[in-house]
């Protein structure tokens, strides 16, 4: 093994814990609409997920070198950089994941190094074709073409199921949906476990213990690979909660048709080495699936909610590095008054996620039971603009009837105001 110095270990294990917060922060991407159709056990879906993650990580090293050697200069950097990378990466992962959105780890990553990079040795440091191409460029193209793919592999997969009985149908579905989520989970490993190999090997390059240009060590391979593994199956449930059924409510036709989709996207960019997000990807392909049912409504408050999140990422990231560089870089104090921070910031966020706990149990409840409260797991949303407009344009499948159209369109004002009425009449009320 290399040369490893004491800031350099502390570097390593940072990174890992970095990859362990990946792992549970984006297993919902693999398993969210697997586990809310009721196609696998929550606890049999997440280790299934973290198994063929550990295999992914042994697939390819692409985006691991996007990341060491193209991102920023390799030259100039020091593990302190890494560092304050990695702290901003690792606070942004938690507090999306306690709220409970779908955010890009890869983004926090990408966000933190080139904050703490800037905050070093300015903004030349970065190297900002690589950021456009490689990094920008493909997270707004990802959640639209996984987006597109999936909205027209649901209409295909209804057309096809048409003359087939929807128990038939639903149970058919359920098994594709289990291989296309072991298609993910294998994705996900060979593009986000690779992230952090890049970090580590551009740590190491940094502390002069590898060559610049170097490939992952081995033991960098497998030590990312089983990190993002455990925390794969520690299961982050509230982001599940939330891709599962917080955007659009899913038919196992739809959860088949969105993860085949975001796994031919992430395999893709995989190979051509971007650095894609996981998360813009499978959340893209969910809506797309969601809208590519005759009836079916995206939840736009949600969606704007993790828009707003993604946009967010990149600078709030950068910012939390930046800050964290200029501690770190003070000498062995800084050092240790980031980790101290850190350290207590998780310790602070944890304990906080659990006044309202989310896990197996309830992650497909109605809502969420909170000591003697009780919170409803999403709003009651009507169908938005893009859902109507794109109703409003579909022809109905051909052997639709009158009733399953009739049961499919939006109930109408009187409908809706009788409704109303009976909610609002007291308990034990009669008619």
């Amino acid at each position: 093994m290399e040369h490893i110095t004491l800031l350099l270990a502390i570097v390593i294990v940072t990174a890992l814990v970095f990859d362990f917060t990946n792992g549970f922060h984006d297993t919902a991407n693999a398993m969210a609409t697997t586990i809310s159709t009721g196609a696998m056990k929550p606890k049999a879906a997440v280790a299934m997920s973290a198994v063929l993650n550990l295999v992914g990580a042994f697939l390819s090293v692409e985006v691991a070198k996007t990341i060491s050697s193209g991102l920023v200069r390799e030259d100039g950097i020091q593990p302190e950089v890494i560092f304050a990378a990695l702290v901003g990466a690792i606070l942004w992962n938690l507090l999306t994941w306690l709220v409970g959105l779908p955010s890009s780890s890869s983004h926090a990553l990408m966000g933190g190094l080139i904050g703490a990079t800037v905050a070093s040795i300015g903004i030349s440091g970065v190297n900002g074709g690589v950021v456009v191409t490689k990094v920008l460029i493909p997270a707004v193209a990802a959640p639209l073409v996984a987006g597109i793919a999936a909205f027209l592999a649901a209409r295909l997969t209804y057309k096809l199921g048409k003359n087939v009985g929807e128990q038939s149908s639903a149970k058919g579905y359920k098994a594709g949906q289990i291989a296309s989520a072991g298609l993910v989970s294998l994705a996900h490993g060979t593009n986000d476990a690779q992230k952090t190999m890049g970090i580590i090997t551009l740590a190491l390059v940094a502390g002069g213990a590898l060559a610049p240009g170097s490939n992952p060590p081995v033991w960098v391979i497998v030590s990312a690979g089983l990190a993002i593994a455990l925390g794969t199956y520690l299961g982050g449930w509230r982001i599940i909660r939330t891709m599962g059924k917080g955007l659009t409510d899913l038919q196992p036709q739809q959860g088949f048709a969105a993860q085949t989709s975001a796994a031919a996207v992430i395999l893709s960019s995989s190979n051509l080495g971007f650095s894609l997000s996981t998360t813009h990807s499978c959340s893209g392909a969910v809506m797309g699936s969601g809208l590519g049912r005759k009836g079916g409504v995206v939840r736009w408050s949600t969606a704007t909610r993790m828009f707003v999140a993604w946009g967010l990422t990149l600078p709030a990231a950068g910012l939390v590095a930046a800050a964290a560089e200029f501690v770190a870089r003070q000498g062995a104090w800084g050092i240790a008054a980031v980790t101290v921070f850190l350290v207590g910031s998780c310790a602070g966020i944890w304990l906080v996620s659990r006044r309202q706990v989310v896990d197996h149990h309830n992650v497909n409840a109605d809502d969420v039971t909170s000591g003697d409260r009780s919170v409803p797991a999403d709003d009651t949303e009507p169908a938005g603009v893009v859902t109507t407009a794109i109703a409003a344009v579909t022809p109905p499948p051909a052997g639709t009837t009158a009733a399953e159209e009739a049961e499919d369109a939006e109930p109408s004002i009187p409908a809706q105001a009788g409704a109303a009425a009976d909610s609002a009449r007291p308990a034990g009320a009669t008619v």
